[in-house]
C-alpha cells in the first residue's frame, strides 16, 4: 500500500531527474495500475490451483526484486517497465493476503483483520505522501529511497512467512483459469492508454495509426466480452456485472477511483511545477486531500453500520466528489492556498463516504455465493477506472501544457521549436532559464485545473447514475432469505432486503 501511495508526490523530481516527459510521467503511475489490476483476479484463481505460500513467497520476491530495480532505474523507460513488474507483486500481495486470511481465519475473525489492514491502508493513504516528499529531498539517494524502503519490511515479512505460515491444503484441481480473457482485457486497455497518450502529438485523431490503435481496442474489448460471456469461470461475470446494482455502483467507482488515483498524481505535480514547493512541502499540502478520505471512510462506516443505510451516503459522497472536482477545476498557479485546501477536502471526503459503500450495495444485493466474485468485479473496475483516469488526465495535461507553453513562448518572442530542443518538454524544472520556468510553471497551473473540469464530467456521470441505486439496506444475515427465489427474479430487482 505505502509503494503505491509514496511516489504520488516525488513523481515530479523522479521524472525531472531522469529527464522524462509528461507522457512518461503518466505512465509510471499507469504502468503499475494495469499490471496490478489485470494480474490480481489471475493471482486469485491460481490460489486455487497452487501453494498459496508459495505464491505469496513468490509475490515477495518478485515485489523485492522489481523495487531494487526502480531504485537503480536510469530512465524514465526503465522506471516505467520496473513499474509494471512491480505493479504484477502488488496485485499478488493484495490479493492473497486475503486469500490467507480466508484460509486461516474464521468468518467471525475475520472483521478483525480487516480492520488492521483498514487501517494500514489509512496509515499509507495519509503517511505514503509526506514520508515520499521527504524521502526526496534527502541529499543522499533522494527519489531512489521511495522505491528502496520498502525492500527491508518486505524482507522480514518473507523470513516471517517462510518460519511461521502453515496453511491447510484447501487447493482445488477443478478450477479453471480464465488467461484468454485475462490476456484480452489487459491487452484492450493497454492498447486504449496508449492511443489515449499519444493521439495528439504523435499522430492526430483522424489518422491511420489513430484508426488502428482505436479500433484494435474496441476488437480486443469485444472479444473480451465474448470471451467472458463463454467460459465457466471468467475474470469478470458478466452476470454479476449486468445486475442493476453493481452496473450502477461499477460506473460510480470508476469515477471513485479517478479521484483516488488522479487527485494525489497530480495534485502533488501541480504544487512542485506550478507553486514551487518542495516535495516535502507538497506532500503536507495534499495532507486535505488524504485526511478528507480517511475521516469520512471511518465515519460513514459507522453510521452506514448503525443505521443499516447505504444509499444516502453513496449520493452524499458523489456530490461532495462533485463539488471538490468543480472547486480544483478554477486552479491556477495563483489561487489560494485555503481555496485549493477546500477543494482536496471536499473530493477526498467524497471518496471516503462512497468508496467501500459502494462494495456494500453489491455486497448485500447478491447470494453470499457470488460475494467475492461481485466484490472483486468492483474492485477490478475501480481499479481499472483509476488506470485509465491517470491515463486520460495525463494526456489531457500534457496537450494543455504544450499548447498554453507554446502560446507563452510566442508572446515571449521565442521559438517553441528551439525551446522544446533545449529542454523545455521535460519536467527538470531547475535546468530551464528562469523565464522559461516561469511560463512553464503558469501553464501546470491553469491545465491542472482544466483536468480536473474533465473529472468533474465523470464525477456528475457517477452521481446522475447512484440516485437510480435501489435503497439497500445491510442485511442481518449471512445469506439471502430465499436465494431460489432470488435467482428467479430480473437482474435488475432491488433487494427486498
Amino acid at each position: 500500500m505505502l509503494s503505491g501511495t509514496i511516489v504520488g508526490v516525488a513523481l515530479p523530481q523522479i521524472v525531472g531527474s531522469l529527464n522524462g516527459t509528461q507522457s512518461q510521467y503518466t505512465w509510471v503511475v499507469t504502468a503499475t495500475l494495469l499490471a496490478s489490476t489485470a494480474s490480481t483476479p489471475v493471482w486469485g484463481k491460481l490460489s486455487d490451483l497452487f501453494d498459496k505460500k508459495r505464491l505469496l513467497q513468490v509475490a515477495v520476491v518478485l515485489f523485492i526484486t522489481s523495487s531494487l530495480l526502480c531504485g537503480f532505474a536510469q530512465s524514465t523507460g526503465q522506471l516505467i517497465a520496473f513499474r509494471a513488474i512491480q505493479g504484477l507483486g502488488m496485485g499478488a500481495s493484495q490479493v492473497l493476503v486475503q486469500v490467507v486470511i480466508a484460509t486461516l481465519i474464521s468468518p467471525k475473525e475475520r472483521g478483525k483483520l480487516n480492520g488492521y489492514i483498514g487501517s494500514i491502508m489509512g496509515v499509507a493513504t495519509v503517511g505514503g505522501p509526506l514520508l515520499g516528499g521527504m524521502l526526496a529531498g534527502l541529499p543522499w539517494g533522494g527519489w531512489r529511497w521511495c522505491f528502496l524502503i520498502g525492500v527491508p519490511f518486505m524482507l522480514v515479512a518473507m523470513v516471517v512467512l517462510t518460519r511461521t505460515l502453515h496453511l491447510p491444503d484447501t487447493r482445488r484441481p477443478e478450477t479453471r483459469i480464465d488467461y484468454a480473457g485475462a490476456l484480452l482485457i489487459a491487452s484492450g486497455v493497454s492498447l486504449l492508454l496508449l492511443w489515449v497518450t499519444f493521439v495528439g502529438e504523435g499522430f492526430t485523431w483522424v489518422s491511420w495509426p489513430s484508426a488502428a490503435m482505436a479500433g484494435g481496442a474496441l476488437l480486443l474489448l469485444g472479444a473480451a466480452v465474448w470471451v467472458e460471456s463463454q467460459v465457466a469461470e471468467p475474470i469478470v461475470p458478466l452476470r454479476l456485472v449486468l445486475r442493476r446494482e453493481s452496473a450502477i455502483a461499477i460506473v460510480a467507482s470508476t469515477a471513485v477511483g479517478l479521484a483516488m488515483f488522479g487527485g494525489a498524481v497530480f495534485m502533488g505535480q501541480y504544487f512542485q511545477l506550478a507553486r514551487g514547493y518542495s516535495p516535502a512541502e507538497a506532500g503536507l499540502m495534499t495532507l486535505p486531500l488524504m485526511l478528507g478520505t480517511l475521516i469520512s471512510s471511518t465515519v460513514a462506516g459507522r453510521m452506514v453500520s448503525r443505521s443499516g443505510r447505504v444509499k444516502s451516503y453513496v449520493v452524499t459522497g458523489m456530490v461532495m466528489l462533485t463539488a471538490g472536482f468543480t472547486a480544483l477545476s478554477f486552479l491556477e498557479a495563483s489561487t489560494p492556498l485555503p481555496y485549493v485546501a477546500l477543494g482536496m477536502a471536499l473530493a477526498g471526503t467524497g471518496v471516503g463516504m462512497s468508496m467501500q459503500n459502494l462494495v456494500l450495495v453489491v455486497q448485500n444485493s447478491v447470494p453470499l455465493r457470488d460475494v467475492g466474485a461481485a466484490s472483486g468485479a468492483v474492485a477490478f473496475f475501480r481499479s481499472l477506472g483509476g488506470t485509465t483516469g491517470v491515463s486520460v488526465l495525463g494526456a489531457v495535461l500534457a496537450s494543455r501544457v504544450a499548447t498554453t507553453v507554446g502560446d507563452g513562448l510566442d508572446r515571449a518572442g521565442v521559438d517553441p521549436a528551439s525551446a522544446a530542443a533545449a529542454g523545455s518538454d521535460t519536467l527538470n524544472m531547475q535546468a530551464m532559464p528562469p523565464m522559461m520556468r516561469e511560463i512553464v510553471a503558469g501553464a501546470y497551473g491553469s491545465a491542472t485545473g482544466d483536468l480536473f473540469l474533465v473529472a468533474m464530467g465523470v464525477a456528475v456521470v457517477g452521481l446522475a447514475v447512484v440516485i437510480f441505486l435501489p435503497r439497500v439496506h445491510l442485511r442481518d444475515t449471512v445469506d439471502m432469505k430465499d436465494p431460489a427465489r432470488r435467482q428467479e427474479e430480473p437482474a435488475g430487482a432491488p433487494s427486498p432486503d
